[in-house]
């Protein structure tokens, strides 16, 4: 499981798009792909047969172990090179 603590925000996410703990935790720690956004580092990961076959997003300030936001991105033009 991921050192990572969850904020409001992101709770409400996980309850709102039924987003599983473990998935957050495998995004995080098995990441198909990794951005930088100013001091957050963003997580994406394909879940076979879930949230409509588009990534999930998870937003994390490293720095602080703390998930800022998680939610399935809703852009359709993503695509997983590699």
């Amino acid at each position: 499981m991921s050192e990572h603590r969850l904020s409001r925000h992101a709770k409400n996410n996980l309850r709102l798009y039924k987003i599983e703990r473990a998935e957050v935790d495998a995004a995080i720690e098995r990441p198909d792909k990794v951005d930088s956004e100013d001091v957050y580092t963003v997580y994406l990961k394909k879940f076979a047969g879930r949230f409509d076959d588009v990534p999930l997003k998870v937003v994390a300030n490293d720095a602080d172990n703390v998930v800022v936001s998680a939610y399935p991105l809703i852009r359709r033009k993503w695509r997983h090179k590699g």
